[in-house]
């Protein structure tokens, strides 16, 4: 068991890998590399494709958030098992602790500082959906400051709260169970 907790080996090593990907910008240097599997290698699924994203296009992302604070996607396709969403706000604090059965989270900020409760016991929640648990309060949640270049991981089931005071802009990568279809 890692010290997040996660038994399963290739979840582990997936949860390492995107954020560096992903913060890197994935940038590739001859895409002829992934024309057709490697001998031996298990086929790609028929609508997984990879993508570039290029430094223009990502600081282009992060200024449109920063200009109208929120959410942007920047991925959710099919035969993925992971979201990426680019989120910037202002003086914000989310009115309850929540928790994901079936997802995790990978923050990662990159302007700015924000505050998370995460961990504990979750105290007087309630179902939103299947999976999905919101509520008041998690005793005993350690209560973490991020600034920029920080990264945390929260594993599925962990209650957590984000309270902003000043600004932020992170993206967050969510691992799922299951390809979506």
């Amino acid at each position: 068991m890692s010290e997040i907790g996660i038994e399963n080996p290739g979840r582990r090593s997936f949860l390492r890998a995107a954020p560096v990907a992903a913060a890197a910008g994935f940038a590739l240097a001859d895409a002829s590399l992934f024309a057709s599997p490697a001998a031996g290698a298990a086929p790609m699924s028929k609508h997984a494709k990879f993508q570039v994203i290029s430094a223009a296009e990502i600081e282009k992302d992060v200024m449109n958030t920063v200009k109208k604070p929120g959410n942007a996607t920047l991925v959710e396709e099919k035969g993925v098992c992971f979201s990426m969403v680019l989120t910037s706000e202002k003086d914000k604090t989310a009115p309850e602790f929540e928790s994901h059965a079936h997802r995790d989270h990978i923050f990662q900020i990159l302007e700015g500082s924000t505050v998370y409760e995460v961990g504990g016991t979750p105290k007087g929640g309630h179902m939103i959906a299947p999976g999905e648990w919101r509520g008041p309060e998690a005793a005993g949640a350690t209560k973490i400051t991020l600034h920029k270049g920080d990264r945390l991981i929260v594993p599925r089931g962990t209650p957590h709260k984000r309270s902003t005071a000043g600004t932020v802009t992170f993206t967050l990568i969510s691992p799922e169970g299951e390809v979506k279809a």
